[in-house]
């Protein structure tokens, strides 16, 4: 019984998206790259691969390592799965740009906040201390 895996990833190289496909069919294992610009959707991605997958060009195989691979648990699979797929950040530079930016501002915004309570409770403090020493001269 042959058995075929098919793995697509798509990452952002700092540049562009880029799909890599790999196949191992237990002896050989191949590879093709794809570059797509700018980010694609699911929807996207699935029809590039029906209209394109005979055009694809594969990179010489390799030797692949069968005995390598041994199985894993269902439900290590699915957290596997889906700490791949959970989005590790936004896209584009501009917008990883502006998340940093949001992020320096929210620390600042803390930093500020934390200075004005303490300057805050220590007004309070020196008021009633003025209070006590009124209330000890019989004012």
């Amino acid at each position: 019984m042959d058995k075929t895996k098919f793995t697509f990833t798509v990452f952002f190289d700092g540049t562009f998206y880029q799909g890599v496909y790999e196949r191992d069919d237990g002896i050989k294992y191949e590879v093709s790259r794809v570059i797509f610009g700018k980010e694609p959707k699911d929807y996207e991605i699935y029809s590039f691969m029906l209209r394109n997958f005979v055009k694809m060009r594969f990179s010489p195989y390799l030797l692949s390592d069968e005995h390598a691979e041994k199985r894993i648990n269902p439900k290590r699979m699915q957290r596997l799965i889906k700490k791949q797929t959970e989005n590790s950040g936004i896209g584009t530079k501009a917008q990883q740009a502006i998340k940093l930016m949001h992020e320096q501002n929210k620390i600042l915004s803390k930093k500020s906040r934390r200075l004005r309570e303490k300057e805050k409770k220590e007004q309070i403090f020196i008021i009633k201390q003025e209070k006590k020493k009124d209330k000890r001269k019989g004012h």
